[in-house]
């Protein structure tokens, strides 16, 4: 939840899972309600690694990799790169206009404080007026006369961590819809199976939230098109129940940043660290299945709005 600049981070030295998991159709109260019964029984408070991650060194590793994550990240973005076709993808733009990001997440075992290596990070956001892709349109998710949105993949994805338990993607920031603030949904993934068709299955659930952003960089990015093109009102993180209850459970759920360019229209880079209970297992409800024909609503799944968890 700090904008730093690239001088201060050196000087203190998808996919898309078969089912696609969408969010509360709109239903706060339903969303919270299920956000407690998570805190509940999974705790991801890290403090207790601090002194552990220190007398490894992983605190100077950690500013090395991300200086070295934002410099690539100003290289990349100066050049397109799209995966047709597949889940399993870094760049989860596709054709959605919008501010560049690139989010960057480091999970660690809230027991061991040791980086979970082969977990796959599941996320998705809503493009820059407030519509999610893969799920059924409607009157709360963009033109209920679209039929065609179920089959779009524009903004979810997965990636598998690496040996320092990290995993990147470049999206778009996130618009935003009635009722709620700006945020991007996570998952965790383990022990599934990543099949021929670039898709991920099986396995079990070890995380699931929603992160999200500096109000004063929301601001900055709503100012600009085509979030401008926006009329739905804005809720803000104070607003928010959602933060107010994951902040509740000992989370700092806010990413850190930094503008990669000299104005918020160059880009941002995000990260996040994860604490995660790898003991735990968790169901997240589904409101469609992508198949080889397309996407198929699941019956009570999230009825068409931006879906569950």
């Amino acid at each position: 939840m700090v904008r730093l600049s690239v001088s201060a981070v050196l000087a203190t030295s998808s996919l898309f899972s078969q089912i696609i998991l969408a969010h509360p159709g709109h239903n706060v109260e339903e969303e919270i309600a299920e956000r407690e019964a998570f805190f509940a029984n999974s705790p991801r408070d890290l403090s207790h690694c601090t002194e552990i991650l220190k007398k490894r060194g992983t605190e100077d590793k950690n500013r090395e990799r991300i200086a070295r994550a934002i410099a690539k990240a100003r290289d990349d973005l100066g050049i397109t790169k799209r995966v047709s076709g597949e889940y399993i993808r870094t760049d989860l733009r596709e054709t959605q206009p919008g501010i560049p990001i690139v989010i960057d997440g480091q999970f660690l075992d809230t027991s061991t404080c040791q980086p979970i290596t082969n977990l796959y990070w599941d996320v998705w956001n809503c493009n820059s007026t407030g519509v999610y892709g893969g799920v059924s349109a409607s009157a709360q998710n963009g033109n209920a006369g679209d039929t065609s949105n179920i089959n779009k993949t524009f903004l979810r994805g997965l990636q598998p961590t690496d040996s320092e338990g990290v995993a990147q993607f470049t999206t778009i920031f996130p618009g935003h819809y009635s009722g709620r603030t700006t945020h991007i949904h996570v998952v965790a993934h383990e022990g599934g199976t990543v099949l021929t068709n670039g898709t991920y299955t099986g396995g079990k659930i070890t995380h699931t939230g929603q992160l999200f952003f500096d109000q004063s960089l929301i601001t900055q990015v709503y100012k600009t098109s085509p979030y401008t093109q926006s009329t739905t009102t804005l809720t803000t993180n104070a607003q928010d129940r959602v933060v107010a209850t994951e902040i509740a459970a000992g989370s700092d759920p806010f990413f850190n940043y930094v503008l990669l360019g000299d104005t918020v229209s160059d880009g941002i880079f995000a990260w996040v660290t994860l604490g995660i209970n790898q003991g735990a297992s968790y169901t997240a409800s589904a409101a469609a299945k992508l198949t080889s024909g397309g996407g198929v609503p699941v019956s009570g799944g999230g009825g068409g709005g931006p879906g569950k968890v």
